[in-house]
């Protein structure tokens, strides 16, 4: 399934770049045998390194491979409607400990984002008594990132990890197919699934 990019409820398909082959070490580490190039303690590391592997797996076998952003994706969500203050989002954030929080239309589609960096502008409204007044009265429509790249229950996580790198974004909301909010899928998330969800193949 496609990663959306919404602006200002404009919605488009976002590009996603083709992913280059590399060679894994294990295909370095044939083609070395294959040659009849062999290091002991690679082959030590390497027979360790399997030895550990197969000892979680067999300790852990109810845990399955994560593809998909269903497999990770926090929910229910915590979502703020456009018209809630300031303060509302930094009460939330500093009592609940999130640092994203998806702003909703009165119909509950998501209209923008609002993230702690984005409060952390307007700090002396939030913490002094005499601005507190002024963070009451302003409202996240205001202040939410109205470009918002949103993805399916169904996308691959690694085309949303690919797009939270190449984007510099920490969270991607996750819509159904009537834009409404599903769950969320944070960097917390991802390296949640690394260290919780086998089997694990990393490429460099």
């Amino acid at each position: 399934m496609p990663i959306i990019l919404a602006v200002n409820g404009i919605v488009e398909t976002y590009p996603i770049k083709p992913v280059s082959t590399r060679n894994s070490r294990a295909e370095f580490v044939g083609e070395q045998e294959h040659r009849g190039q062999h290091s002991p303690s690679l082959d030590r590391s390497a027979l360790a390194a399997q030895t550990a592997y197969q000892q979680q797996s067999s300790e852990r076998p109810h845990l399955k491979p994560a593809i998909l952003a269903r497999d990770l994706m926090s929910a229910p969500v915590f979502s703020l409607p456009s018209d809630s203050t300031l303060l509302d989002a930094w009460a939330s954030m500093s009592h609940k400990g999130f640092h994203h929080i998806p702003v909703t239309s009165m119909h509950d589609i998501l209209v923008g984002m609002v993230s702690y960096r984005d409060l952390l502008h307007h700090v002396p409204e939030l913490i002094m008594a005499a601005d507190k007044r002024q963070a009451s009265m302003r409202r996240l429509a205001e202040i939410m990132t109205s470009r918002v790249i949103s993805a399916t229950p169904t996308t691959e996580i690694r085309e949303i990890a690919r797009v939270m790198l190449d984007e510099q974004i920490h969270a991607v909301p996750i819509l159904d197919h009537n834009r409404c909010l599903v769950g969320i899928l944070a960097i917390r998330d991802l390296l949640q699934g690394i260290a919780n969800h086998g089997p694990l193949e990393l490429w460099t």
